[in-house]
């Protein structure tokens, strides 16, 4: 492992110190009128939870991972206990993340720890595990049965592959199975049966449910491997990602009217609006989870679709119908995609995140597609309509933009064509400090940027941990 500097950082290390471009060093840039710590710690506060809880993925509906927590230990080792408080085994893979609220830690895995005696360890299941903050003691599980469609819709042993979000006593995630569920944070052990009464037990160790809303069932959604993503929300709103995708071909989408977002009364799980931008267009599945911030005045909540669009929305819709703020491709024109590693077009798995009135994001696929090219994006989201970099004519009717089209947005042999889009949101576009160098390109991404002082940090799968200006996109460094 090896950091990898800018060329004008490492004229600066021969000066005697690491200076970041500007001339300050990195770490003493001077103070910036915006508290990004501060702005997060306000909205984590719009929940009733705790004063140092972290209530869902990344903290915040800005989704910016950066907390005024202080003296967070940057190192432990299980085995002799050091900054270790307490343990409790997972199942054989976990791809939830933890959040932490009221009390207690909930964490998404799978069946591989057996806590419940009706199903034991070999039974494969989406789990939700709640636990004890302050000592570990197991609380209670909901568990999700696999789908009898098999791996096309629930891939096996992934377990629960997002994150919960909990404000007050109500929790709200989604499952294995497609469902939107909002669970009793008590559980039964408040000796009550909240909402649905059709459950098979009232176990203490099992999960009160209140409502559950089937997305394949009710809106015909067919969610590619796995449903996967972290809700989140905005006063009664809860936002999500409905994974709608491709079939087991990887060749058509089973349903592509089917919504790729929507918008749920978090009190009662009704369906306030839909869309299905992405239609036929989605590469392979849909696994981003939304964000919400207003901007520009506006409250939008943002969604990365499966074709490599970013969309937003108003919040709260119009007339119980989705509306459209703006879109951006988030792809070259030119990119393509293929099975594999050799696509150059991507989708969204990353999380958008909202920075100081600016919106960020990467792109990527499943990883076990292999690597490929990557790219990061800062948006302006204050402009509407198509706001993409370029947009794509065909010779035949030059002075109207073509519709976009699945595979590859402008193929030149057909005689399509490229100009600059005068409408344009991009601030800046980040490939790679030097991208004909392995080392200090951008490659495919899953991670989502976290944002703190102006310093953007983002990680892809090829092994590199960016360092970023995040208001001019300037590369820092690359770590390997």
């Amino acid at each position: 492992m090896h950091l990898k500097f800018s060329l004008h950082t490492a004229l600066r290390l021969l000066g005697g110190c690491a200076l970041a471009l500007g001339g300050m060093p990195l770490g003493q840039q001077p103070l910036q009128a915006y508290d990004v710590v501060k702005e997060v710690r306000e909205h984590i506060n719009e929940l009733d939870v705790g004063p140092h809880d972290w209530p869902q993925w990344a903290g915040s509906h800005l989704r910016n991972n950066v907390t005024d927590e202080a003296d967070i230990p940057v190192e432990w080792d299980v085995a002799s206990g050091k900054n270790v408080r307490w343990t409790m085994p997972l199942g054989s893979e976990t791809y939830g993340n933890p959040v932490v609220a009221n009390g207690k830690v909930y964490v998404g895995t799978n069946n591989g720890a057996g806590y419940l005696k009706r199903y034991p360890s070999e039974v494969d299941l989406g789990v939700l595990l709640c636990f004890d903050e302050k000592d570990g003691k197991f609380l209670w599980q909901h568990s999700s049965e696999k789908l009898p469609s098999g791996r096309v819709n629930d891939w096996p042993n992934q377990g629960i592959c997002c994150a919960p979000l909990i404000d007050g006593d109500r929790l709200y995630y989604v499952s294995s199975r497609g469902e939107v569920v909002c669970l009793d944070t008590a559980g039964f052990t408040d000796n009550k049966n909240d909402g649905v009464q059709n459950e098979p037990n009232e176990n203490k160790d099992e999960a009160d449910v209140v409502w559950s809303f089937n997305m394949m069932k009710e809106l015909a959604v067919s969610q590619h491997n796995m449903c996967s993503c972290s809700v989140t929300c905005a006063g009664k709103l809860l936002f999500v990602n409905t994974s709608n995708g491709v079939d087991e071909a990887h060749q058509n989408l089973p349903n592509a009217a089917a919504p790729s977002f929507i918008c749920l009364d978090r009190d009662t799980g009704k369906v306030l609006w839909t869309d299905n931008s992405p239609g036929e267009n989605v590469l392979h599945g849909q696994w981003s989870s939304p964000t919400y911030a207003e901007l520009g005045g506006q409250p939008q909540v943002l969604f990365g679709g499966g074709d490599g669009w970013l969309y937003s929305f108003a919040a709260a819709g119009e007339n119980g119908q989705a509306k459209l703020l703006w879109k951006f491709d988030c792809n070259p024109k030119d990119s393509l995609y293929v099975l594999g590693g050799s696509a150059t077009r991507n989708h969204i798995i990353a999380t958008p995140v909202v920075y100081d009135g600016l919106v960020y994001v990467s792109v990527g696929e499943d990883p076990e597609h292999g690597e490929g090219d990557g790219h990061l994006w800062c948006i302006d989201p204050t402009k509407r309509g198509d706001v993409s970099p370029t947009q794509v004519f065909n010779a035949r009717d030059p002075s109207t933009p073509i519709a976009h089209k699945r595979l590859q947005a402008m193929v030149a042999k057909d005689g399509d064509l490229e100009r600059d889009n005068p409408n344009s949101a991009a601030v800046w576009h980040y490939v790679g400090s030097d991208p004909e160098e392995f080392e200090t390109t951008m490659h495919r991404s899953c991670g989502t940027v976290a944002i703190k002082d102006d310093l953007l940090f983002i990680a892809d799968f090829s092994g590199m941990f960016h360092c970023l200006d995040a208001k001019s996109g300037q590369a820092y460094s690359t770590y390997i």
